[in-house]
């Protein structure tokens, strides 16, 4: 597994800082088992971030978290990380002898079986499951037919949704397993799914999403997206 689409900087940032939802941290979570640069990426932020907490001098406690986040991403847009180690343990996906098994950041709130999945209509071609204890935001997983188009959307905050079988494509690029989708509020998109296997995925969302067409936002308090 290679993922091309990863963490935004700003996100790894508030996972080194332990500052983000149980749900948002299991998806996020998800992606670093899978991906060496986000975790070589993490690991350079925490280096920052050590760095700068031992630094730190008595300072107003209002402005302090919000000056130590943003030179933590300066410092990260100004240095660059260290190139990729081929073969090193660090950097290896993580690997599973049971492919039932879902991604260990998962199991707490999905149980541990692919098999075992509960899944529940939703929409035609869509299947979702939340998640079964409360994470603070909205955790699901999402299954979802090939060539399916979703409606059109935008965030009303933050979400992140990491690819675990199958494809999308969207504004945005292909998306396919182990990659993962960092949005905002700024960004507005149309997932349509790849033909031949379902697309399933997690997503968090800590807001509810936005949808310009009328049919959408009539059937979304049923959704409950």
């Amino acid at each position: 597994m290679n993922p091309r689409h990863h963490l935004d900087e700003a996100t790894l940032v508030s996972y080194a800082a332990g500052a983000m939802s149980d749900g948002l941290r299991a998806v996020a979570a998800t992606h670093l088992e899978v991906c060496g640069h986000c975790r070589q990426q993490l690991a350079f932020a925490e280096r920052i971030g050590g760095f700068l907490l031992s630094q730190r001098q008595p300072a107003d406690e209002g402005g302090r978290q919000a000056q130590l986040r943003a030179q933590m991403l300066a410092r990260l847009d100004a240095t660059p990380p260290a190139p990729p180690r081929l073969g090193g343990e660090d950097d290896a996906p993580a690997q599973t002898t049971d492919i039932d098994l879902l991604p260990r950041p998962l199991r707490p709130y999905f149980g541990s079986s692919w098999r075992a999945l509960r899944w529940r209509w939703t929409a035609p071609g869509v299947h979702m499951i939340r998640a079964a204890r409360p994470t603070g935001d909205n955790l699901i997983l999402l299954k979802i037919a090939p060539g399916k188009s979703m409606p059109v959307h935008s965030h009303g905050g933050s979400e992140l949704t990491q690819i675990l079988k199958g494809a999308y494509d969207d504004a945005l690029g292909h998306f396919g397993p182990g990659d993962m989708a960092d949005l905002d509020g700024e960004v507005e998109h149309q997932p349509v799914t790849s033909p031949g296997v379902p697309c399933i995925c997690v997503a968090a969302l800590d807001a509810p999403l936005r949808f310009p067409g009328w049919f959408a936002r009539k059937v979304q308090p049923l959704v409950g997206l």
